[in-house]
């Protein structure tokens, strides 16, 4: 049996109940194959995939709170320090109700790779809560942030681990953790990125991941000779990455027709309207019928079970934004039988296994998540760099470096990708280039 599924083969007994994390690993591990069968005996003698695959911690906590009737809610906490082979970790905190350990862990075992990409000095990690701050108070959502910040300030630091945003926590959570992890610990220090802009936050942050979604979309696209200008778009979600997709795609002269929320979606063939969208849930945090209300030429859907959603809709570009596992194989039949030219995920693993090797067998360019959503994570780290240094950057200055950072991954995958004889496979691309950094510094730094 070789090294790899002998590891594979050991994951999947060793955490049989963590889908995600398993798929995680599976596409992963399995697109490493040619670079793990050339150094095999090395590998397997410094066991370097197992370190790779287990954590080096797993931390699980109680978060008591009291809610607005007095009544007290107990949700569980969790930080997933995975790898810091080339810097500390980074990675968000998600606050959605599906989250348990099976999901940070996938999470965080993907960051491993993106954050590799990104050229930065950033190991992987990732965090976050059951907790929903959807419907809650401010007030709420400030005792939630307050005791999940009083176990979590115990396992990071600037040097250390740098939590940042993710789904449910944006610039709200993010302020309500930093003010009580500076009265706990009485210092003030880059901890946390996606901070607000008057306490070290980084101008183009808010942007970063959705624009840089765009920005390699642009270069894969400028590659095979195409261009980004007059090209439908089909978006999934309306949160932060959607939103900022959106918004750049339309500013280089893509048309982008849909978004999409929990409970349903749009279809908008004039192209959707980036500023009425920013009021619909930046401001008011409604649902997507409030936009279909106000736009004549909208058309609202109610998501339903067996359905295609967004995937439906005939586009040259698709960015799936929303969450994990959102792109079926279905749904990647119905792309290809539109004619969809690329997919590029916006949020993290939202296009299944079978779907995405359908989408590569049919010819459809794909760049997975850890290349193609790495730019909010790089600007995290930029974030941090101005923290280091007590700096403030333009947002000329910071949209030019997340530019560059996003083309550098773009020929970093393809070249990677090449050197293995698997020209235009982004996926196993990504994979190896993220993995051959990390490996390095891994062996570099001995048995740890």
């Amino acid at each position: 049996m070789s090294y790899v599924d002998e590891v594979l083969k050991r994951v999947k007994e060793k955490n049989a109940s963590e889908p995600e994390f398993l798929q995680a690993a599976e596409e992963v591990l399995e697109s490493l194959r040619p670079v793990i069968d050339a150094n095999e005996e090395k590998f397997r003698k410094e066991a370097l995939l197992e370190r790779l695959v287990e954590p080096d911690r797993q931390i699980k906590f109680r978060v008591p709170w009291v809610d607005d009737k007095g009544q007290v809610q107990v949700n569980t906490g969790y930080r997933v320090q995975y790898n810091n082979a080339i810097g500390p970790y980074k990675g968000g905190l998600r606050l959605h109700p599906s989250v348990n350990i099976g999901i940070i862990k996938f999470l965080g075992f993907e960051q491993i790779f993106k954050n590799s990409l990104t050229g930065l000095p950033i190991g992987g990690g990732k965090g976050g809560s059951d907790f929903d701050p959807k419907g809650k108070s401010d007030r709420e959502v400030m005792a939630f942030c307050q005791s999940f910040m009083t176990e979590l300030c115990k396992y990071i630091g600037a040097d250390v681990d740098v939590p940042a945003g993710d789904i449910g926590t944006g610039a709200r959570e993010i302020g309500y953790m930093f003010g009580q992890y500076k009265k706990i610990k009485g210092t003030y220090e880059g901890v946390l990125t996606g901070k607000g802009l008057s306490y070290g936050g980084s101008l183009a942050r808010t942007e970063a991941t959705g624009y840089g979604l765009v920005y390699i979309t642009e270069e894969l696209l400028k590659d095979h000779d195409m261009d980004i200008k007059d090209k439908t778009v089909v978006v999934s979600g309306a949160g932060n990455v959607a939103i900022y997709a959106i918004q750049k795609a339309q500013q280089l002269g893509a048309k982008v027709v849909t978004c999409s929320d929990s409970t349903g979606w749009i279809y908008d063939p004039e192209g959707i309207d980036v500023e009425l969208l920013k009021e619909v849930k930046e401001v008011k945090r409604a649902r997507l019928t409030e936009y279909a209300a106000a736009r004549k030429s909208a058309e609202y859907h109610e998501k339903k079970n067996g359905e295609h959603g967004v995937w439906n809709i005939k586009c040259d570009i698709a960015l799936p934004c929303a969450t994990q596992n959102e792109l079926d194989l279905d749904d990647a039949k119905e792309l290809v039988k539109n004619g969809v030219l690329a997919v590029c995920e916006g949020a993290n693993m939202p296009t299944t296994l079978d779907a995405t090797k359908y989408l590569q067998d049919n010819g459809v360019l794909f760049i997975c998540g850890k290349a193609s959503n790495a730019g909010g994570v790089a600007t995290s780290a930029l974030e941090m760099s101005q923290n280091s240094e007590r700096l403030s950057w333009t947002f000329e200055e910071v949209d030019g470096k997340l530019q560059q950072i996003m083309k550098n991954i773009y020929h970093n995958i393809s070249d990677a990708a090449k050197r293995y004889d698997m020209e235009g496979n982004y996926v196993a691309g990504a994979n190896i280039a993220g993995f051959e950094k990390v490996a390095d510094a891994m062996l570099a730094q001995g048995v740890c």
